[in-house]
């Protein structure tokens, strides 16, 4: 640790800001950390992401160019030193979508319309090259981080897991496996910053988009607006999904099963991925919202194109009560790992 405050002071050195104020801006489910940087009247922000986690500062800078590309504001990177995974990047400030929202309510479909404005540009554009593809059978794998994580620790018992990747293949290669788009992953309104000043599609900024990979249209607009951090309003919902349909010339009727596919597997997947935080990070800040992405999982499965998987997923993964979640609680470590 001491020698990589050494080669932080050294980035900053060379990047001319060494004498920056420097305070703790934010953390998140990886291992990144995030400091602003004051030096007089400018702002940065520092990212260091250390070398060998599953993010690569290699591909955040990558990606921020081609998002910068299509006019879209992602932070310009100031200095790099990607083999250390230290990135010095514009400063696009605190109004997060999220904080917006909720110190006013009513704006949240103003600022939903423009997030989905800014999906339909991005789906519209040819994506990078060179991006992972996965299959229907790997976006169903990656969901069996549920039967890993929060089944096991609530039963104790991992499910043998061969009917729920079968049936869940099933579900996306019927609904969820046409043409591929570029998809962000984690687009959703804590990284979202209002931009007023800015024009058009760019008063929405741009963070936490390095997972950047080609993936089914309505997978971003499910993290947009199945948020597992907040609930978004139903109608705003509603009005979204109509949004995003009537732009694209979508079928509403398909894209009512695609929609529902996607957020299936994403809030399967979120549910594992959130007790494994828990459990192996020592982050028991993340069970609380469980009951939140357990209620999304359902209203997706209430689709009837999804009747079988919501069979499947009735006998294998019990209800987050109360009494599930303290236990889970029971079994974390007593301190985090970062």
């Amino acid at each position: 640790m001491a020698d990589r405050a050494a080669e932080l002071t050294v980035f900053l050195d060379r990047a001319g800001w060494g004498a920056a104020e420097r305070r703790h801006l934010a953390g998140d489910a990886s291992d990144r950390r995030y400091e602003r940087l004051r030096l007089g009247a400018a702002t940065a922000v520092l990212m260091d992401n250390p070398p060998g986690g599953a993010d690569d500062p290699v591909a955040f800078s990558a990606m921020a160019r081609h998002l910068r590309g299509l006019g879209l504001s992602a932070p310009r990177v100031l200095a790099e030193d990607l083999p250390r995974g230290f990135l010095l990047l514009e400063d696009l400030g605190d109004d997060l979508f999220a904080r917006l929202i909720a110190a006013d309510p009513t704006r949240e479909a103003e600022l939903y319309a423009a997030a989905v404005d800014v999906l339909l540009h991005l789906q519209s554009a040819p994506p990078p090259g060179d991006l992972p593809d996965l299959s229907a059978a790997d976006w169903a794998q990656a969901a069996t981080f549920v039967l890993d994580w929060y089944a096991r620790a609530a039963t104790g018992v991992r499910p043998e897991p061969s009917e729920f990747l079968a049936t869940l293949t099933g579900v996306l290669e019927a609904h969820a496996d046409g043409p591929r788009v570029l998809i962000l992953r984690d687009f959703h309104a804590e990284n979202l910053i209002w931009l007023p000043a800015r024009p058009g599609l760019a008063r929405v900024g741009l963070l936490d988009f390095q997972l950047g990979q080609l993936g089914q249209p309505g997978y971003d607009l499910v993290s947009l607006l199945q948020d597992a951090r907040r609930d978004v309003g139903q109608g705003t919902e509603a009005a979204m999904v109509a949004r995003f349909v009537a732009a694209t010339g979508a079928d509403p009727h398909a894209f009512a099963a695609h929609y529902a596919a996607l957020g299936a597997q994403r809030a399967l997947r979120i549910l594992g991925v959130f007790v494994r935080l828990a459990l192996v990070a020592g982050k028991p800040g993340y069970l609380p919202l469980i009951p939140r992405v357990w209620g999304q999982l359902q209203q997706n499965l209430a689709h009837p194109a999804l009747a079988g998987l919501r069979a499947v997923c009735d006998r294998l993964l019990p209800t987050p009560g109360s009494e599930t979640l303290r236990r889970i609680r029971a079994a974390c470590p007593p301190t985090p790992s970062r």
